[in-house]
């Protein structure tokens, strides 16, 4: 039998970067029950949002260059965004410009939007504050919400 704790003891921070990297790029995965298990197995919580919010936003970076490169069959066929989806984070963009970037975190439409932030060829500066803001506190939240447990 697979033990957890000792997975975790021993590839825990390289195990949070690859899975919350992979979560901001091209595979449906999900981060947050990870960044929960390290909080609670009372890994240093500092650590764990720092290691999880670089690691995201760097993929959500890829997604950005991926976009700004206009990679057509990437962005439909591996990442499963659809010409909808980048519409209307297009049109997201034009009503509340960099804004929208703190929603990169969001499920479904998050890599459509780091897609559509190179699409629009946004400021890569701007970006990587807004999205880093809101990937941050993203994992704060969850690391919070955990450490009461």
């Amino acid at each position: 039998m697979i033990d957890v704790t000792t997975i975790l003891t021993d590839y825990g921070y390289i195990s949070l970067f690859v899975t919350s990297f992979l979560a901001s790029t091209i595979l449906p995965l999900g981060s947050e029950g990870l960044v929960a298990l390290m909080v609670i197995d009372k890994f240093n919580i500092y650590s764990v949002v720092i290691v999880a919010s670089v690691a995201n936003f760097l993929g959500a970076c890829t997604s950005y260059y991926i976009g700004f490169t206009g990679r057509g069959l990437v962005i439909n066929k591996y990442m499963r965004i659809s010409d909808e989806q980048i519409q209307r984070v297009e049109r997201g963009f034009e009503k509340y410009g960099g804004i929208s970037l703190l929603f990169t975190w969001l499920p479904g439409i998050g890599d459509a939007i780091a897609v559509a932030g190179g699409l629009l060829r946004y400021n890569f500066a701007q970006f990587t504050v807004f999205v880093f803001i809101g990937k941050a506190f993203r994992y704060m939240l969850v690391a919070y919400v955990a450490s009461q447990y």
